[in-house]
């Protein structure tokens, strides 16, 4: 309704303006080629002014007909950029969904009509690479390393390649010159962290973390968590060699992660080498109320070097609670008392759990128990039999390995921080022999005491 309205009034206010000139007093006199005209005043404005939409109407005409070839060949260049542009859609879509070959011909398709698209360079380049084409992506990627805007995307893809061909020397090189590209590419950062990790290159793995950017909470506990996991490495290599570097180390990795089991043993270790048993049994005690290890109870009955087995019992006694708040507790309190001699205590500590689902390592103490207490050889092989069918107790496990102590990266892949205190998924173990659950006879020595698992048991 306002468009009709405001169209009625323009139209009205431009025949009044047309009114009006016509009525304008006065003639114009025009000669051309011996004719001679005299319009009013008003007619001549009108004439001009009709003359003028004339001729740009026909100028108008005769520029179209002109550019006419220009603009097809505009258009011609839009057809074509919108035909590549779909067709390296389609790639795209076609390579997600599994059908390398055709996203290959597509994104050829596409670069025939899109020369300086690299986008359509590193789609073919992607497609060679899923259909095993290796020679072809390889000779693709290297072409678009040449190019600081595919130079990053280059190496990707060749890192992926290297990786896939099982060739981890190349594919570390490919990381390496990402990483000097971009030092904020997270796979080429990964990549060179998890290759330090395992080669055991501390030093340099540390200083990687100690650079990240950790912005989210998350992001900063992951890094206190690698850094805690690297400096216990590092306690650990240099335990023998240098025992008070190692220390450092090991208090490092405790103020970062205050309960962090391997390295509290680590530092308890030295400590009780080093003659500092106070400070070695109040850091275990502390360990022990946050994370109820067994591995730390066992350190704690052997911190007294040459203490005899009643002795060991007693310091026991100091951090479990009679009855045993949990299980790893009563199984560490019945091997003290069992070493004691002392029968009674040992059956007690294990009776809230010798229920139906007892785990093999309180079946087998409950076996030593019977034989050692009545000598009653059928009921320890009835323990023993159930302990062969009874669920597993947690130990250290990564990547579907087993392993006697704790280690700073997995045995299978390499990765940092792999071990966990868990029940184990598989049966498989490491070459290293197990002489029975929790059972010391004597103080351990330095390279046979467990380290620790990589998180606290539950």
């Amino acid at each position: 309704m306002i468009r009709l309205a405001s169209w009625i009034v323009g139209s009205l206010i431009i025949a009044a303006l047309a009114a009006w000139m016509i009525s304008l007093p006065g003639t114009l006199t025009l000669e051309v080629a011996g004719y001679r005209m005299q319009p009013r005043l008003g007619a001549a404005v009108f004439i001009f002014i009709v003359v003028a939409i004339v001729v740009i109407f026909v100028w108008a005409i005769v520029r179209r007909i002109i550019s006419a070839p220009r603009a097809m060949a505009r258009r011609s260049r839009e057809r074509r950029r919108e035909q590549g542009v779909e067709a390296l859609s389609d790639a795209m879509i076609a390579l997600q969904a599994g059908d390398p070959a055709r996203a290959r011909a597509l994104a050829r398709d596409a670069q025939a009509r899109l020369p300086s698209n690299a986008a359509a360079k590193l789609l073919e380049a992607r497609a060679d690479l899923a259909l095993g084409d290796m020679p072809a992506a390889r000779e693709h990627y290297r072409a678009l390393i040449a190019s600081d805007q595919t130079a990053l995307a280059a190496l990707t893809g060749l890192y992926d390649q290297a990786s896939a061909q099982q060739r981890p020397d190349a594919a570390l090189t490919f990381a390496r010159k990402a990483l000097n590209l971009a030092p904020n590419s997270g796979w080429a950062a990964e990549a060179v962290f998890d290759d330090l990790s395992r080669r055991g290159q501390w030093a340099d793995a540390v200083a990687m973390v100690n650079a990240e950017q950790a912005v989210s909470r998350e992001d900063r506990a992951r890094k206190r968590r690698r850094q805690a996991v690297i400096e216990t490495a590092r306690a650990r290599e240099a335990e023998a060699s240098a025992p008070l570097e190692a220390l450092e180390h090991a208090l490092t990795a405790l103020k970062l992660l205050p309960d962090f089991v391997p390295a509290a043993l680590i530092a308890a270790r030295i400590h009780i080498n080093r003659g500092d048993t106070r400070k070695a049994m109040s850091l275990l005690r502390r360990i022990w109320r946050a994370t109820g290890h067994p591995d730390i109870a066992a350190l704690y009955a052997h911190a007294q070097p040459g203490a005899s087995a009643v002795d060991r019992l007693k310091r026991m006694g100091e951090i479990i609670e009679t009855p045993p708040p949990h299980r790893a507790a009563g199984m560490a309190l019945a091997r003290a008392a069992i070493d004691a001699y002392d029968w009674s205590l040992a059956r007690n500590a294990l009776a809230p759990f010798e229920g139906p689902d007892a785990t093999q390592g309180v079946a087998s103490l409950m076996a030593e128990i019977e034989e050692g207490q009545n000598g009653d050889q059928g009921k320890a092989r009835e323990w023993l039999a159930r302990a062969v069918r009874a669920p597993r107790d947690p130990v250290w496990t990564a990547d579907g390995m087993v392993s006697d102590e704790w280690e700073p990266v997995s045995p299978v892949t390499g990765r940092l921080d792999a071990f966990e205190w868990k029940v184990p998924m598989t049966a498989t173990m490491t070459a290293s022999a197990r002489t029975g659950e929790g059972q010391p006879a004597q103080l351990p020595s330095q390279a046979a005491l467990p380290l620790a698992p990589a998180q606290n048991p539950t």
